[in-house]
C-alpha cells in the first residue's frame, strides 16, 4: 500500500493479538583465551564465552513507558538448537491485542543464556511498537544494533537495503516479477554478509505486515462518545463537526502534525455500483422469458457447484446473479432454494414478492433444508412459517432428534424481532401471570408488522396475551399431542428460560394447555428433580467425610423420596420410557469432588434398576448437546443399515446450572489398565471363550471394534477434547465409549491435543495393527465417515441454531465453532480423497507419542491428587 494512501485502520477497533517475530542474532562476542580459563574458570560456565554460537533463548514481554508498567507476562521462544547461527525464526503471540495497547508500548526484548545450571540475562534492549512521527504500528523487519559491554547501546539500525526490502513487502514499491526474482536474493545476500566487529550484535526481528496501516488511537469514553456527531444524518454534519472537532482527532504525534478522524457513513454498506447494477439488472428482466431459460452445459455445472456448497457458505454476486437469472429453471431442485434465498434481497418489496410466490410454488424441500430457514439469517416470517409447514409432515422420532435446536430456534425468535409485516402468521393466547409479572408494552401493530414476536399487552384480569411465533405454536401442538416430546419439550426449555420472559410465557402456554392427566404427571416431575435438586444441595453444605454424605443421602432418600415415590410413581425426565417407583438404597454413592455429585439406583415399573447421577453447580448444556448430536449421528448410521453399537447416555439440563446423567455401569480404561493389565484379560475376566484366538467371545470384541470405530469418528467432527485414559469407558459386554465433554470443536486444556484419541492399548487388544480387527475397525471407520460427510448439511444446519446458546465452547466464537466443525467433513474433497485423508488421521493416532506422554502425567496428577 502506498504511503500517500489516506486507507488505515485505527488500533482501538482491533481485537487481534500483538505478534512479533523473533528471527535471528548475528555477532559473536571475543572467545576467552586459554590463560583467561585456567585463572578465572568461573568464566567458562558462560556458555557464550567459549562457544561462537552459544545455545540461548529470548522473552518478549509489553510494557508502558510511561507508567513503567508491564502490559503482559513474558513469552518465550522455544529452545533451538543453534549450529552454524543463532536463527530462531519463530513467531510469538503476545498476550495482548493491539486495542489494548497504550501510545508509550514498549517491546522489552531479553536474550538468556547459560551459566552453568542457571539461565543468566546476556542482554536486554527495548523497541517502541509505534512509529515516533506517524504512530503507526510497526510494519515489517527491525535490525537492533547493541555492543555487549554497554548496556544502553542498544538502538534501531538504519539500513538502506533493509528499508528497501520493507518497502516492497508493503506494496509500497511495485513488483515487477521478473526483476524481483534477480534483485530480491542479491539484497537479502548482502544483508547476511554485513561484518561485525568482535562483541558487536545485531538482533533481527519482524512486525506482521498487515494489508492496511494500524494507527494508534486511544479510546473514546462513552460520555464523550455521546457528543460524537452521527455522520448518518446528512444533514447535521459541518455544525456539528466544528464544535465537536476536538473529540473527533487521532494523535499523530505532534499537535501541528494531527489530522481529523473521518466517519464514513458507507464503511458497512455494500457497493453503490454493484448494489445499483444488481437492481437495474433485476428490474429490467423479462419474467415471461426468463420462465424459459435454461443454462448450456457449463453453466449446469457451475449451477450444480454452487447448489452444493455446505449451509452457511457465502456466495459472490456473480454466483448470485446467476442463481437468481436461472430461478425458474431451478424450481424443480429442493435443494437449490435456500441458494435462491441467498441470492435474494428481501428487502427489496419487489424481489421478495417474487420469491415468496416461488416458494410455493418449489420443489418440496428436505427436512435438513427447512431447519436451515429457521436460522437466524432469515428473519421473515413467511419463509419460516413455509420451513414450519415442511417440519408438520416430519415424524415425532425426527422431531425428538431436531427438539435441542429447534428451541434453540425459539430463543432467537424471542431474542431479536423479527422484522416482517406478516403478523397474521402469529398465534395470540392468554396466559396466566403464575411463573412472573408481565410487563406492559404495547399491542401488536399488525399494519407495521415491526413490533417484537414477543410484544404482550397487559390486561386487567391477571392474563396477558402473548403473541407466539409459528415455530412455537407447532412445537407446542406437537408436544401435547406427544408424551415423550412434550417431556422434552418442558426441560429443554426451562433450562434456557431464565431470564427470558419470552420463554416463560411459551412455557406456561404449554402447561397451560395440557389435559389434567398430563399436567399431574408434570407436576410430579418437577416436584421429584426438586427434590433431587434439593438432596444434592444437602450434602454439597455438609462438610464433612464422604461416608458422612452418604449417610445423609441415604436419609433423605429413606424419609422423602421412598414415600414421594410409593404414592406418586414418576415418569423419569431423562427418559420418560421408565416409570420410578422405589429407590434401591445399596445402588447409592457419593462421588469425590467438590459439587459431590449424587448416584441413585431407582426400580422401574418393570423391574428394571435405572442408575441415575445428579450435580448441582456445573452446566450440563454442552454435554447434552454433544450426546444428542451422538444420537443424531447413531441414527444416521442406523439408517443405512450400519449399527456401531454406540452408546449415548442420556443427559438432561434442567436448569443453567444442574441436570441429571443416566449412568451406566463401566470401567475407565485406566483402572482396566492399572487392574488388568489389558482390554483382553479384562474382557476374558467377564466373557471368556477358549476356542477364539483372543480368548474373548466374538460377540463382545464385535461390540468393542465396532464402537471404537464409531467414537473415533464422531469425537475426531466434532472435535472432542481433554481425552485421557479416565474418560474412556468399557462395559464388560465390549461397549466402548466416552465421557465428559467439557470440551469440544477444537478446545482442549492440554498443550498439542491429537485430532483422534485412539490410545496404543486399543489397537492391542484388537490383535495388533496387521490384524483382521484392525482391518475391520478401520473399514466401520471409513464407513461412518462417508455416511456422516453424506449428511454434513443437517449437522451444520444443527449447529448453526446453536449459534446464539449459552454452550461455552461455541459462545467463546460461534462462527469459528461452525467453521472447525465444517473443516473436519472435508467437504471439498472427493469421497476417495477423504477416505485417504481419515486414513493418514488414524496412522498418525496410532504412531503419536505425544499423547502417552500427557497420558501418564495425568495418571500421575491423578495418584498425588489422590
Amino acid at each position: 500500500m502506498s504511503v500517500k494512501s489516506v486507507t488505515f485502520c485505527i488500533s482501538n477497533e482491533l481485537g487481534l493479538p500483538l505478534q512479533v517475530k523473533i528471527d535471528s542474532l548475528e555477532g559473536s562476542k571475543p572467545l576467552l583465551k586459554t590463560s583467561q580459563r585456567l585463572t578465572k574458570p568461573s568464566l567458562s560456565q558462560r556458555t557464550s564465552d567459549v562457544l561462537a554460537n552459544s545455545d540461548m533463548f529470548v522473552s518478549v514481554q509489553v510494557f508502558d513507558k510511561e507508567s513503567q508498567r508491564n502490559l503482559t507476562i513474558p513469552v518465550y521462544t522455544p529452545y533451538i538448537p543453534f549450529k552454524s547461527s543463532r536463527k530462531w525464526d519463530v513467531w510469538l503471540t503476545l498476550p495482548i491485542t493491539l486495542e489494548q495497547l497504550t501510545a508509550h508500548s514498549m517491546l522489552s526484548i531479553i536474550l538468556w543464556e547459560f551459566d552453568g545450571d542457571n539461565e543468566v540475562e546476556f542482554f536486554s534492549v527495548e523497541t517502541p511498537l509505534f512509529e515516533e512521527r506517524s504512530r503507526s504500528l510497526k510494519r515489517g523487519t527491525e535490525a537492533i544494533r547493541f555492543q555487549i559491554d554497554d548496556p544502553d547501546s542498544g538502538r534501531i539500525e538504519t539500513n538502506e537495503v533493509q528499508d528497501l526490502v520493507n518497502k516492497y513487502k508493503q506494496s509500497e514499491i511495485k513488483a515487477v516479477d521478473w526483476l524481483d526474482g534477480i534483485t530480491l536474493p542479491q539484497l537479502e545476500k548482502s544483508l547476511r554478509k554485513r561484518k561485525l566487529p568482535p562483541g558487536t550484535f545485531v538482533l533481527n526481528i519482524e512486525y506482521p505486515l498487515f494489508e492496511l496501516p494500524i494507527v494508534y488511537s486511544e479510546k473514546i469514553s462513552d460520555k464523550a462518545l455521546k457528543n460524537v456527531p452521527n455522520f448518518h444524518n446528512f444533514d447535521v454534519i459541518n455544525d456539528q463537526v466544528a464544535r465537536q472537532d476536538s473529540q473527533a482527532k487521532l494523535s499523530l504525534g505532534s499537535g501541528t502534525e494531527s489530522t481529523l478522524k473521518f466517519y464514513d457513513p458507507d464503511q458497512f454498506n455494500v457497493d453503490p455500483i454493484e448494489e445499483k447494477f444488481r437492481r437495474l439488472e433485476r428490474a429490467t428482466t423479462n419474467s415471461s422469458f426468463e420462465k424459459e431459460l435454461k443454462p448450456d452445459l457449463k453453466k449446469r455445472d457451475v449451477l450444480n457447484q454452487i447448489i452444493s456448497y455446505p449451509p452457511g457458505s457465502d456466495l459472490t454476486a456473480h454466483e448470485k446473479g446467476l442463481v437468481w437469472k436461472y430461478r425458474y429453471y431451478l424450481m424443480n431442485n429442493k435443494k437449490a432454494l435456500t441458494k435462491l434465498l441467498q441470492s435474494t434481497n428481501l428487502t427489496e418489496e419487489n424481489e421478495r414478492k417474487e420469491v415468496l410466490e416461488l416458494v410455493d410454488s418449489w420443489a418440496e424441500i428436505d427436512i435438513e433444508d427447512a431447519i436451515e430457514l429457521l436460522r437466524s439469517a432469515y428473519k421473515n416470517l413467511s419463509l419460516r412459517s413455509y420451513a414450519v409447514n415442511r417440519l408438520k409432515k416430519a415424524s415425532d422420532n425426527e422431531l425428538e432428534l431436531y427438539l435441542l435446536q429447534l428451541v434453540q430456534a425459539v430463543c432467537f425468535e424471542s431474542a431479536s424481532p423479527l422484522s416482517d409485516k406478516s403478523a397474521s402468521e402469529f398465534t395470540i393466547v392468554d396466559v396466566m401471570q403464575s411463573t412472573a409479572p408481565v410487563p406492559a408494552s404495547p399491542k401488536y401493530d399488525h399494519s407495521n408488522g415491526a413490533n417484537s414476536i414477543n410484544s404482550v399487552e397487559s390486561t386487567a384480569m391477571g392474563q396477558s396475551s402473548v403473541l407466539i411465533s409459528p415455530l412455537a405454536e407447532f412445537l407446542i401442538r406437537r408436544a401435547i399431542i406427544n408424551d415423550r416430546l412434550g417431556n422434552f419439550f418442558y426441560w429443554y426449555l426451562k433450562s434456557e428460560s431464565e431470564g427470558n420472559q419470552y420463554l416463560i410465557y411459551i412455557l406456561d402456554s404449554f402447561v397451560s394447555r395440557l389435559p389434567n392427566n398430563k399436567r399431574a404427571k408434570l407436576d410430579n416431575q418437577i416436584e421429584f428433580m426438586s427434590m433431587l435438586e434439593n438432596f444434592c444441595q444437602e450434602i454439597k453444605n455438609l462438610r464433612d467425610t464422604t461416608p458422612k454424605k452418604l449417610e445423609l443421602l441415604l436419609h433423605l432418600i429413606s424419609t422423602k423420596m421412598k414415600p414421594f415415590l410409593k404414592s406418586k410413581p414418576v415418569e423419569l425426565p431423562l427418559d420418560p420410557d421408565y416409570v420410578l417407583t422405589d429407590v434401591v438404597s445399596g445402588g447409592c454413592k457419593i462421588f469425590k469432588s467438590s459439587l459431590s455429585p449424587i448416584k441413585i439406583v431407582f426400580t422401574t415399573q418393570g423391574q428394571e434398576n435405572y442408575s441415575l447421577m445428579f450435580k448441582v453447580g456445573d452446566d450440563l448444556r454442552q454435554d447434552q448437546l454433544v450426546v444428542q448430536i451422538i444420537s443424531l449421528m447413531n441414527e444416521l448410521l442406523k439408517n443405512e443399515n450400519v449399527d456401531l453399537k454406540l452408546t449415548p447416555y442420556k443427559i438432561l439440563a434442567t436448569g443453567s446450572r444442574e441436570g441429571a446423567i443416566q449412568f451406566i455401569p463401566n470401567d475407565t480404561m485406566a483402572s482396566i489398565l492399572n487392574k488388568h493389565h489389558g482390554i483382553l484379560p479384562f474382557f476374558r475376566t467377564h466373557h471368556p471363550s477358549p476356542d477364539n484366538e483372543l480368548g474373548v467371545q466374538e460377540w463382545v470384541m464385535d461390540n468393542f471394534v465396532k464402537s471404537c470405530a464409531g467414537y473415533c469418528v464422531i469425537t475426531y467432527i466434532l472435535g472432542v477434547g481433554d481425552r485421557h485414559l479416565d474418560n474412556l469407558l468399557i462395559t464388560p459386554d465390549g461397549h466402548f465409549f466416552h465421557a465428559d465433554f467439557g470440551y469440544i470443536l477444537g478446545q482442549d486444556p492440554k498443550p498439542f491435543p491429537p485430532l483422534m484419541k485412539l490410545p496404543p492399548q486399543i489397537i492391542e487388544s484388537f490383535g495388533g495393527a496387521e490384524s483382521q480387527n484392525y482391518d475391520k475397525f478401520r473399514s466401520y471407520c471409513f464407513v461412518a465417515y462417508s455416511i456422516l460427510r453424506r449428511n454434513a448439511n443437517l449437522i451444520l444446519n444443527l449447529f448453526e441454531l446453536m449459534k446464539p446458546s449459552e454452550i461455552p465452547d461455541i459462545k467463546i466464537d460461534p462462527d469459528g465453532a461452525i467453521l472447525k466443525v465444517k473443516e473436519k467433513f472435508c467437504l471439498d474433497m472427493s469421497e476417495e480423497e477423504a477416505i485417504i485423508h481419515f486414513q493418514n488421521l488414524i496412522n498418525a493416532s496410532v504412531n503419536a507419542l505425544l499423547p502417552l506422554v500427557i497420558d501418564r502425567l495425568h495418571n500421575l496428577a491423578q495418584y498425588w491428587r489422590a
